[in-house]
């Protein structure tokens, strides 16, 4: 997850945190969308949450921020009926709507369904949101990967720069806090039909991405990610893309 302001967790007010994990208040920083105490916030959002519930949301707050929201999400789908996880979608709290994200996941794993239902996240004003709606997509959008890029290539042509955006982060070769893809380490240019659309892109949400996808792959294919770059500055000499060409041979 990356916000463009982060704050360490010492500059978090105890009356903010309070609101956060009261679900009154959302998330302003990284630091702070990493603070919410789960089990607090579910205590608040669902007072009469079943026990199996709480116990397993107790046991999610040790575990890692991933696996932590993958828990929960799972949890809840099991455990709400299509109104109250509707409910959850809307909340106030942005931490909330990631678990709606990881219910959604939980619950469908095709592909294009899952994108249909994640959209609305990924195109959410809430910058922590939009990264739980990748993050909650991407293990099932890797189990058919040419399926994945056909679905994201067309969210390239979006008018939401946020769409655009999670089209090319949902499948990054690396990720943050995300497991590997091994095929874009053999073949990158596998993603080059989300890529190639957005290597004009205006919007610098989208092409801080779209160089983040090929620093990751410049990391196992420098030349590739040369090439690619060499490619595109020919072929589009635009500010938008010596912007992301330069950030994406950073590490070389």
């Amino acid at each position: 997850m990356k916000d463009r302001g982060t704050s360490r967790r010492a500059d978090i007010t105890p009356e903010h945190l309070t609101a956060m994990n009261e679900g009154r208040a959302a998330s302003r920083t990284l630091a702070e969308a990493l603070a919410v105490d789960h089990t607090l916030l579910l205590r608040s959002v669902l007072p009469d949450a079943e026990d199996e519930l709480r116990a397993t949301v107790v046991e999610a707050q040790s575990r890692g921020i991933l696996g932590r929201m993958q828990l929960i999400g799972a949890a809840l789908e099991r455990s709400l009926d299509t109104d109250q996880l509707a409910r959850l979608a809307a909340h106030p709290s942005d931490t909330v709507r990631g678990w709606s994200c990881f219910a959604a996941a939980a619950e469908d794993t095709e592909p294009a369904r899952l994108l249909t239902r994640l959209r609305p996240f990924a195109d959410n004003s809430h910058f922590a949101v939009r990264e739980w709606a990748w993050m909650a997509a991407r293990p099932i959008l890797v189990t058919n990967l040419d399926s994945s890029i056909a679905l994201l290539a067309k969210w390239t042509k979006d008018k939401s720069e946020r769409t655009r955006r999670f089209a090319s982060e949902a499948l990054r070769p690396r990720g943050v806090w995300a497991t590997h893809i091994a095929e874009f380490k053999a073949d990158p240019d596998r993603g080059l039909p989300i890529l190639n659309p957005l290597r004009v892109d205006p919007s610098r949400y989208v092409q801080d991405s779209v160089a983040n996808w090929i620093n990751d792959a410049a990391k196992t294919n420098p030349d590739w990610a040369r090439i690619l770059c060499r490619t595109w500055r020919t072929d589009s000499p635009t500010e938008a893309t010596e912007r992301i060409t330069r950030r994406a041979l950073r590490s070389l």
